[in-house]
């Protein structure tokens, strides 16, 4: 059955387009995405394709002519021959006279990007019978990139609604009609043509017809800064409005996306990978099901209340808490550390840079996230600590007899089995000799 080429709708308030040029002639074979003419309005111009493979027949415009948009201007056929052919017999599924449109304007599906074919009306603003202006917003379409509110087009009446909220209606299919008197009884009725039934059950399979071919591979994703999936540094998600709306929905976290490196911007086939990802609670019980790290080092010669008044008087370092903080958090070999110190009934937190233990600086404000906690319990009756990981690695300073007990706790996630010895190693070290890191 040959497949009408409309005149496509470029613009909101688009009446009609003019055809630049045609790129096939009549007679021609034509592919599926071949570039059949260009049309241009005032605002903008582009190459309408073809949707389907054929044979270009019964060409009604030229080039230069001015077309009202929905008008018909060719068609594709199964035949380099065949033209516009006499209507086919009435079917069970033909619409009644009841079903008839009412007289008046038709207001079609807009064209809302190049290679669009559907659009998704999402919400109606005007009712059946109602009144509307020419720029009255009527109804509002989605697509895979943008969401548009679309006004009337014309000054009357809401004679038909053709379409309901969430149908995906084919470009150029009129979804309403505006007439010019009030009408008696509204039309109003889903897309039925072109919805799919949920309820209706799949076709029997065809075991005499050949096994479908195999899906395009989807071509690769941009491999630029904005396809990185990197978060952007004001927060924000590139993603398209309907993958958005779908996401609200579905009770998804885009955020997610952004977590597992997934490349942005996203689109709705990107919920599926969304959907796939573990939950968050998945993931802390693959964490919490990580191998546990617990090393202990016993320190039988230390003094550090002589150390840290000896710091005080000749060092002008009069803050224990600062001591301790760089001297753990030099073990852990960062350019600049933040290591939180806790002591009964105190916690607070240093910046640790690379160097001598004079650089360790208190942080003020709202407390960072530690990349060490030092738990002080020297004065509690604490003596042997197996609490577990926590949200940072812990090292825990406790008496032992004469001298002191160094416990560090992590996942082996926040740290490797040799990062680990080499932390606790080296903070053992610094407390025995803290005068060699002080230099």
């Amino acid at each position: 059955m040959p497949l009408d080429v409309i005149m496509p709708a470029l613009g909101m308030a688009q009446d009609t387009g003019r055809i630049v040029a045609w790129h096939k002639a009549s007679g021609d074979a034509v592919a599926a995405g071949d570039v059949l003419f260009e049309v241009e309005t005032d605002k903008a111009t582009m190459e309408v394709e073809a949707q389907e493979p054929g044979y270009l027949t019964d060409v009604a415009a030229a080039a230069g002519d001015d077309v009202p948009v929905g008008d018909v201007i060719a068609r594709i056929a199964d035949a380099p021959g065949d033209s516009a052919s006499p209507s086919p017999a009435p079917s069970d599924n033909a619409p009644s006279p009841a079903d008839a449109l009412p007289e008046g304007n038709s207001v079609i599906m807009p064209t809302l990007g190049m290679a669009q074919d559907t659009g998704q009306l999402v919400a109606w603003h005007k009712t059946p019978g109602e009144a509307v202006a020419a720029d009255d917003i009527l109804f509002e379409v989605e697509t895979d990139k943008s969401t548009v509110e679309v006004p009337a087009g014309f000054e009357g009446y809401i004679a038909a609604q053709l379409a309901e909220a969430g149908e995906d209606v084919p470009v150029g299919d009129t979804i309403a009609v505006i007439s010019a008197t009030p009408p008696d009884t509204p039309v109003v009725r889903r897309h039925a043509t072109h919805t799919v039934d949920d309820n209706t059950p799949p076709a029997a399979e065809d075991t005499n017809s050949k096994p479908s071919p195999p899906p395009k591979p989807e071509p690769e994703r941009r491999s630029n800064a904005a396809a990185t999936g990197t978060p952007r540094s004001d927060g924000c998600i590139l993603a398209s409005p309907k993958a958005r709306r779908l996401a609200r929905e579905q009770g998804l976290d885009l955020e997610h996306l952004v977590q597992a490196g997934h490349p942005q911007p996203y689109h709705v086939r990107d919920l599926e990978v969304l959907k796939a990802l573990p939950t968050q609670a998945q993931a802390m019980q693959a964490q919490a099901s990580q191998p546990a790290r617990r090393l202990t080092a016993e320190l039988t010669s230390v003094d550090l209340a002589a150390f840290t008044n000896w710091a005080a008087e000749h060092a002008d370092i009069g803050d224990p808490r600062a001591l301790l903080a760089g001297l753990a958090g030099a073990g852990l070999e960062r350019d600049d550390a933040v290591v939180a110190v806790e002591q009964p009934g105190d916690l607070r937190h240093f910046h640790v840079p690379r160097g001598a233990l004079g650089g360790v600086t208190p942080h003020d404000g709202e407390a960072p996230s530690p990349d060490l906690i030092l738990r002080d319990l020297r004065q509690a009756r604490i003596t042997t600590v197996a609490i577990g990981p926590e949200h940072a690695p812990v090292l825990t300073l406790t008496t032992c007899g004469e001298g002191l007990s160094l416990t560090l706790e992590c996942s082996a996630e926040q740290l490797s089995g040799p990062a680990a010895v080499t932390l606790l190693s080296e903070t053992a070290g610094r407390l025995e000799q803290p005068l060699r890191h002080l230099l």
